[in-house]
């Protein structure tokens, strides 16, 4: 499978929910690649028709469901026909550690949003940490964690788990490019709702997904704390729950 058809297969098409991946079927460094219906990426899932939801629970088996909004942002705009399932949710915020409010559009672009996903990564240690150890439960499986777009904070946390597992740099900034095809209609669905009125043109640096942002991102990581596996490690992740994270996301 070339990997414009494997970035293919590895899309959930939804009604009202716009930027829905698989993160399985993703190379490893020493051989195999992750495992598919394990975890998800997405946008906000709030305006999920009664068909996504059954697509979610019953197509993906969907079991744990991490909003990585902020709590106000969260209340606000919770999470639809989904608060009416059996689905476990947890607010796991990822966020600046001072200076921006939880849930503010933050006026960065282009080369700045290195900056800004560290600056993010350095205020969210509890929620990434705690994220891992659901992903690493095989009883939660599968996983699917979101913000609002699905690219920022939802690429932060992608490309920490990724890294802590051995997926190369370079399909790990593929994946975080991917979100570039779904920003326009993302934009036309956050502008309708609440909590996103500051939230710029899809043509603003700060929607782009641009995979030397990642790429940079990423070198800041493996230079300051050894990657993802050595950041989580500096978070309070044991060695054990290191292997059982990558035997939950890695098959050989």
């Amino acid at each position: 499978m070339t990997g414009r058809s494997a970035d293919a297969a590895r899309w959930v098409e939804l009604a009202e929910v716009d930027n829905v991946r698989d993160l399985g079927g993703l190379p490893v460094r020493g051989g195999g690649a992750t495992r598919r219906g394990v975890l998800f990426r997405a946008s906000t899932v709030q305006e999920a028709t009664p068909a996504d939801v059954e697509v979610l629970l019953d197509g993906l088996g969907l079991r744990t469901l991490v909003d990585l909004r902020g709590p106000r942002e969260s209340a606000r705009e919770g999470h639809g026909l989904l608060e009416r399932t059996g689905l476990s949710r947890v607010n796991l915020p990822v966020r600046q550690e001072r200076g921006v409010a939880a849930d503010a559009v933050p006026d960065v672009s282009g080369s700045r949003l290195a900056d800004f996903y560290l600056a993010m990564l350095a205020g969210s240690g509890p929620s990434v940490l705690a994220a891992a150890r659901i992903v690493a439960d095989r009883e939660r499986h599968a996983v699917m964690f979101h913000c609002a777009v699905g690219k920022d904070r939802t690429g932060l946390l992608a490309a920490v788990l990724l890294d802590a597992v051995g997926v190369p740099a370079d399909a790990i900034a593929e994946d975080y490019a991917l979100s570039a095809s779904r920003t326009a209609r993302i934009g036309e669905r956050l502008a309708r709702l609440p909590s996103y009125g500051r939230l710029p043109a899809v043509e603003h640096g700060l929607m782009s997904a641009d995979p030397a942002v990642m790429h940079r991102f990423l070198e800041a990581l493996r230079t300051g704390s050894g990657g993802g596996a050595g950041w989580l490690l500096r978070q309070g992740l044991t060695e054990a729950e290191l292997q059982d994270l990558r035997a939950a996301l890695v098959e050989p």
